[in-house]
């Protein structure tokens, strides 16, 4: 059920998003200040980033308690879980 609110919860963030890039696009094409259209990208960029996390998280969280619960390698996929960690975080 959580991950039911996180996927709607995700895609209404994603579909947000879009909306902001074609405001970017419209304040562009009417030649506005680029001090505006800068600080809707950094939000852009802020928003994305919060995507990824939200992802990121879910996943970190979902292949150690498989692993667990499945008696897999632990140690491995946390080495694994924290390596993704560290490229998103790049």
């Amino acid at each position: 059920m959580k991950r039911d609110k996180l996927q709607k919860n995700l895609i209404n963030r994603l579909k947000t998003l879009k909306g902001h890039i074609g405001g970017i696009e419209k304040m562009i094409e009417e030649d506005k200040d680029c001090i505006d259209i800068l600080i809707q990208i950094s939000a852009i960029k802020s928003s994305i980033d919060k995507v990824g996390r939200a992802i990121l998280e879910d996943h970190a969280h979902e292949c150690v308690i498989s692993s667990i619960k499945e008696e897999e390698e632990v140690e491995e996929t946390v080495k694994e879980a924290i390596e993704t960690i560290l490229r998103f975080a790049k």
